[in-house]
């Protein structure tokens, strides 16, 4: 019975193996069968199985999970050609405020802290800090066997003696008023420092992430020497040769306290003013990286299929009128306002920059940005502006713009913008142009009835505003503009740690601000980098600093 039973069955399996054989190999064969009814026999049903159907897709997908190809590993070795259109001002890096000389000393000189591609603050010098219960006392730990390029060690006393520098009137360092509440500094051992305050201050250790704040050889510049001929930092990066407006030459750090950084042998950066110029190097292959101020070449170096490779970050530097409010055609508030009603400023940004950003209020950090229809005029009224002049008895207003003619290259265009604007409401202006040093110098001094001009920003707004808006600070000078009541919310905002409380309060900052309109503010752009796609490893960041160059290296 078993046997005549096992017999048929047995030839079934055989049948439906063969038929299933012949089937699989051949994916078109199912997709034909598909088309008969299913109803009509039982051998259809058989061949539509899902079993052809997985198969199928199982081919499929062996053919798109191919394993990429390794991602290489980081090389070292190789100098970086790179260009920019301003050479650096000078090399103290306590004094400068120039972009072009940042660029540089942030290469040579350290902060005790950085940021990072999110703007956070995070350590450098100091790897690691704490705060007293009552916020006013800062403790940092400084990394052990840190070496100036001398071979010198950085201590405690280092530290000690740049921030002392710093804040001694008599040197003009730009960064004094962020470290005004330091009211002394002790070193309890060599890689200790202790900054005791006068009060709590949110914003000092964004500050510490300034190049103004770079650490210094108590031993070399207290001994003496001139930091602004001689350059002894830190960092990733020694200046080994530099011709003015030229070359500036840059060689690794063989003793950098990042172990593997940098990974480049050296820098050589070259001055060319012309930034098209710079675009048609880079197409030639004749540089590898390179800094672009100008929106409209940023724009061309990476359009109709370029091969090169174009970081494009948001801004916190800030492009602004300022209005010098001690010359005697900006003394009545009303002429101030109404400049700056008169003002489109979105056109202004349209113009220079082919609308490459946007229109911003005092403070740039995203967080902080005030809403634009809170503050005073920042949409164009033509109307309200000459009834402002109405008001200060149609005076005659007339004032020269004064604008750097390389840095940054919008800086023309956009005066040239404004006084087409202002021309409307009666308002006669002339530009006059200058070379960055000596616009740089007019500046710090004053000298100019208003200047068209990019301000540096900054991830806490306490380092954009103290130093220019407070009765105290050191570019009071150059705001020309204080009051007891903006006094009294800036130091209300520098003691507050609460973010959300921090800006109301400078959302209350800003609104007084604009109604007093000692500036009037335009827009903020875009940080390009242009580089050729063999150049890895480098951060882009939103305040323009360049120090991850000294992770980058070169691919070929």
């Amino acid at each position: 019975m078993f046997k005549k039973i096992a017999l048929p069955i047995f030839v079934l399996l055989l049948a439906a193996i063969l038929l299933i054989g012949c089937v699989a190999p051949t994916p078109a064969v199912v997709k034909e069968t598909v088309q008969v009814p299913v109803k009509e026999t039982v051998q259809v049903k058989q061949t539509v199985q899902v079993k052809e159907t997985v198969q199928v897709k199982e081919t499929v997908q062996v053919v798109v999970t191919a394993t990429p190809p390794p991602t290489p590993a980081p090389k070292t070795g190789g100098i970086l050609i790179a260009a920019r259109a301003a050479d650096a001002k000078g090399l103290d890096p306590h004094k400068q405020t120039a972009f072009s000389s940042f660029r540089m000393l942030e290469l040579i000189y350290d902060p005790l802290l950085v940021l990072d591609k999110d703007m956070k603050v995070v350590p450098n010098l100091a790897e690691s800090w704490k705060w007293s219960e009552d916020s006013k006392t800062l403790t940092m730990a400084l990394r052990k066997n840190v070496k100036f390029h001398n071979g010198d060690p950085m201590t405690s006393d280092d530290v000690k003696f740049s921030f002392e520098r710093i804040l001694d009137e008599k040197t003009g360092a730009a960064a004094r008023s962020f470290f005004t509440d330091i009211q002394t500094i002790e070193t309890p051992d060599a890689n200790t420092v202790v900054f005791k305050l006068k009060s709590p201050n949110a914003a000092i250790l964004a500050a510490m992430t300034n190049p103004n704040s770079g650490i210094v050889s108590k031993k070399l510049i207290g001994g003496g020497q001139d930091p602004a001929k001689v350059t002894v930092g830190t960092g990733a990066f020694k200046l080994v040769d530099w011709q003015p407006d030229k070359i500036f030459k840059l060689e690794a750090n063989k003793d950098f306290w990042l172990p593997g950084l940098p990974r480049l042998a050296g820098i050589e950066f070259r001055t060319i003013p012309d930034e098209a110029s710079i675009l048609a190097g880079l197409r030639a292959k004749t540089l590898d990286w390179a800094l672009i101020n100008d929106p409209r070449v940023g724009i061309r170096a990476g359009a109709g299929g370029s091969a090169l490779t174009v970081s494009r970050a948001p801004a916190l530097a800030y492009h602004v009128l300022q209005l010098n409010a001690s010359r005697p055609m900006f003394k009545d508030l009303r002429v101030r306002q109404a400049v700056a009603c008169a003002i489109d400023r979105q056109e202004v940004l349209d113009v220079a920059s082919l609308g490459e950003g946007e229109v911003t209020g005092p403070a740039t950090p995203p967080y902080y940005r005030a809403k634009l229809d809170d503050l005073f005029c920042f949409a164009k009224d033509v109307d309200k502006a000459k009834k402002l002049l109405a008001d200060a008895g149609n005076p005659t207003v007339k004032f020269k713009i004064m604008a750097a003619v390389d840095e940054p290259p919008t800086a023309v265009a956009e005066a040239q913008n404004i006084q087409a604007q202002l021309k409307k409401i009666g308002v006669e202006t002339e530009i006059e142009t200058f070379e960055l040093g000596v616009y740089v110098q007019k500046w710090l001094n004053a000298d100019f009835d208003a200047v068209v001009a990019l301000n540096s920003g900054n991830p806490d707004p306490d380092n954009m505003f103290f130093r220019y808006w407070h009765s105290t600070g050191n570019l009071q000078k150059v705001a020309a503009y204080s009051s007891p009541d903006t006094d009294k919310l800036l130091e209300q905002a520098r003691a507050t740690s609460d973010p959300v409380k921090r800006k109301e309060v400078y959302d209350a900052f800003q609104k007084k601000l604009t109604e007093a309109t000692p500036w009037v503010w335009l827009y903020v752009g875009f940080e390009y980098r242009v580089m050729q796609p063999y150049v890895k490893g480098f951060t882009p960041l939103s305040n323009a600093s360049i120090i991850y160059l000294r992770e980058t290296w070169l691919d070929k």
